[in-house]
């Protein structure tokens, strides 16, 4: 199974017919309001909004909104709202938590504190689900905001941590492709090193569920005719599923321009937690917002 676009999957969330909790850190923000209001609307989740109640409350009232008032927590100060959110999901109120307008770092840092933090399943990244014009299904980019310069070990735990997410939404066997220049193994180019040995992990069994691909340059994993021109076989070749990038510089470029230039819909969610954790730019619309919720509530 495959999703051809985000809709499709809110779909099956919408089907599932039970509300998924949510705890929002620092939900005092007007896009954070609308999505999670939009999201309770449509019977996706039970939000728990943790931040400054009179600023919430105005802000409901100017956007014309409301939720019951059980949902609204107060807590002005940032750090400690985050370390709400997180005591939420340890005692098993909340289903996964969402950064609202407060810094990544401050988020992480009370999902990863030793004192009252969350437990781990792994590695911490990031993917972005992004929903392409041109091209035929959804397409996932990791690691694109956590992990700067990812060993092999972290390199695997991101590819785990990315199948794991798609196969909790349904997919039956992720195409993973490791992106670097050029599908030749140059010792003076890492990430092609490690992406044959990431495919080598996978076809030994120690990388289950998926098939990766690598070295393999961007233009043969969306391109299957310029695949064919290079001799180049996979069933990777213009089908992937995953891009697992060489490092956050490259991802963070490779995010951007999709949807900067692309007009990409995009998801970001943070995986390897005991819960997912709903991520996306302060800046980003209310719209993204609304679908990075109902779209992370579909792993849960």
């Amino acid at each position: 199974m495959e999703y051809r676009n985000i809709s499709q999957l809110l779909e099956k969330v919408k089907k599932s017919g039970r509300r998924k909790r949510l705890a929002v850190a620092a939900a005092a923000d007007a896009h954070v309001l609308e999505a999670a209001c939009r999201a309770y609307e449509e019977n996706i989740v039970q939000p728990y909004l943790i931040g400054d109640r009179p600023k919430m409350e105005a802000l409901l009232e100017e956007l014309g909104l409301s939720l019951p008032q059980e949902y609204l927590i107060h807590e002005p100060d940032v750090d400690r709202a985050a370390r709400a959110a997180v005591a939420l999901v340890r005692e098993g109120q909340a289903d996964y938590l969402m950064k609202g307008l407060l810094n990544t770092s401050n988020m992480l840092r009370a999902v990863l504190s030793r004192d009252g933090g969350l437990e781990r399943t792994g590695t911490l990244s990031h993917m972005s689900i992004n929903e392409l014009p041109t091209y035929h299904k959804l397409l996932v980019v990791t690691d694109a905001g956590i992990l700067i310069q990812p060993t092999l070990e972290e390199k695997a735990a991101i590819v785990r941590n990315a199948v794991g997410a798609l196969r909790a939404m349904g997919y039956d066997c992720p195409k993973v492709a490791a992106l670097a220049a050029l599908e030749k193994v140059n010792p003076k180019m890492p990430e092609t090193v490690d992406a044959a040995a990431l495919k080598q992990m996978n076809q030994s069994g120690a990388l289950e569920g998926c098939v990766v691909e690598g070295p393999i340059s961007m233009d043969l994993v969306m391109d299957a005719e310029a695949a064919q021109i290079k001799g180049y076989q996979s069933p990777v070749v213009g089908n992937a599923d995953i891009l697992l990038v060489p490092n956050i510089a490259c991802g963070n470029i490779l995010n951007k321009s999709l949807r900067c230039l692309a007009r990409s819909q995009q998801v970001g969610i943070v995986l390897g937690a005991q819960v997912p954790i709903v991520l996306t730019s302060r800046g980003a619309t209310a719209q993204s917002k609304y679908l990075s919720i109902a779209v992370t509530a579909a792993m849960v």
